[in-house]
């Protein structure tokens, strides 16, 4: 953009240059010529007086010679009698005897064009009906004395003036393009989950509003968030009451296997429970963890009921650290979801088996089941949307984790006989702009 700026003023003001340059040469030059014709002019009426007075030679040639012409040899008096003075004049530095005769004729002065410049031809009338012809040679080098030398000032003047508008529409540009760096940096920032970041606004006047539209947007998003966390939260912590009544039920059961597995899982339930509600209570901010870690730990709470069950579980992979650019939280929430599927929407004893994958800047999960698989993996890729009368809302956890690393999932036939849901996280992330402490401040956190 800056760029465009810098040759769009370059045209524009080389335009204007030259149509104000190529003008203004012409009318130079043009003044230029006048100004030598007028000159010569001169100089020849200076010697209609002596004429009228004098027909002397010698007189004539000392009246020739006290004029700037006549001293440098282009000047030359033809009398009527065919005489001419000075009698040392060049033969190429006068016109010829016709166009001579013409303008005794004519009884005005006229310019015709000689070997290397003009002829001034002015009649001065004698005695007698008599008339001689005063002849100024003006070459063409008098024509256009000074001439080039306008040119080259107005040249260089317009040249000034257009690295000028050249130099200031950079600056502009760079103001410009400075402002938009900085509210570009300021909203990937921001959509990388640093909330309180906002922008000083400057520059031009858009940008200005732009900058103070962002910064309302930032507020409201923050808003937004806080109300989903809080409602979240408080959604959750209804599930306490119930989770109570339950837990005294399984106290309630005695001693055994059986009742020992109902309070474990209740148990699980809780400290679930706890962990949402302190997980939507955080801030939303960019984090990591050990995809490994979170995998064992997760397939570790659901082997448990699919061993009651009599489901076959398989965790492939997990055996050496998968750093991932997610929190803990959001992969496990992700990872229990499609888990979570698997159990609601296959028989009891359908296996299946969670494999981690580690390649060069990303890593994939991808959990595969015996099912039936699903029908229209695009349909279910929908949020909301589910042919198993669930809410439709697991698959789409899983889909929005992996997008917020750039990557993605994928519905694919496991080798199980039934679907496999495949999440590509990507590890590896272009180095973040340098951003402007001037303008990119952070707000405190009220949440």
């Amino acid at each position: 953009m800056r760029r465009t700026l810098v040759l769009v003023s370059l045209a524009v003001t080389s335009m204007v240059a030259l149509a104000f340059l190529i003008p203004l040469a012409l009318t130079v030059r043009e003044i230029a010529r006048d100004r030598a014709l007028t000159t010569a002019e001169r100089q020849a009426s200076a010697l209609g007086p002596v004429l009228v007075v004098t027909q002397d030679p010698a007189s004539l040639d000392r009246a020739v010679a006290s004029t700037q012409a006549g001293a440098a040899g282009r000047m030359t008096v033809h009398m009527p009698d065919g005489d001419r003075v000075p009698r040392t004049a060049r033969p190429d530095s006068r016109a010829d005897r016709g166009r001579i005769a013409e303008a005794g004729r004519r009884g005005r002065s006229h310019t015709a064009r000689v070997s290397g410049g003009y002829a001034l031809l002015q009649p001065v009338a004698l005695d007698a009906g008599r008339t001689a012809v005063v002849e100024v040679y003006v070459p063409d080098a008098d024509l256009s004395r000074g001439v080039w030398k306008a040119w080259l000032v107005m040249t260089a003047v317009a040249a000034a003036l257009v690295a000028g508008s050249v130099a200031v529409a950079d600056r502009l540009g760079a103001r410009m393009i400075r402002s938009t760096r900085r509210l570009a940096e300021a909203a990937g920032a921001f959509g990388d989950g640093q909330l309180n970041l906002r922008v000083e606004p400057d520059g031009p006047p858009e940008l200005v509003e732009a900058g103070l539209a962002f910064n309302a947007m930032a507020d409201h998003v923050v808003q937004l968030l806080a109300a989903e966390r809080e409602m979240a939260a408080d959604l959750s912590h209804r599930l306490r009451t119930p989770l109570a009544a339950l837990r005294l039920n399984a106290e309630a059961l005695g001693d055994g296997a059986v009742p020992d597995q109902t309070r474990e899982a209740v148990h699980r339930i809780e400290r679930e429970v706890d962990q949402i509600i302190r997980t939507v209570r955080r801030p939303t901010a960019r984090g990591s963890c050990d995809a490994s870690k979170v995998l064992r730990d997760r397939v570790a709470f659901w082997s448990v009921l699919a061993e009651d069950e009599g489901r076959s579980c398989e965790l492939i992979g997990a055996d050496r650290p998968a750093p991932l650019p997610l929190p803990g939280a959001e992969l496990a929430a992700a990872v229990d979801a499609l888990l979570g599927n698997i159990f609601r929407h296959t028989a009891e004893g359908t296996g299946f088996a969670v494999t981690l994958h580690q390649g060069q800047g990303v890593t994939g999960i991808l959990v595969a089941d015996g099912g039936p698989g699903i029908a229209d993996p695009d349909a279910a890729l929908q949020r909301g949307r589910s042919g198993g009368g669930s809410t439709g809302l697991g698959l789409d956890i899983a889909r929005r984790a992996a997008e917020s690393t750039g990557g993605y999932l994928r519905i694919h036939r496991s080798v199980l006989g039934g679907a496999q849901i495949q999440m590509w996280f990507r590890t590896r992330w272009l180095p973040p702009a340098r951003r402007s402490r001037r303008l990119v401040r952070r707000r405190p956190s009220t949440h």
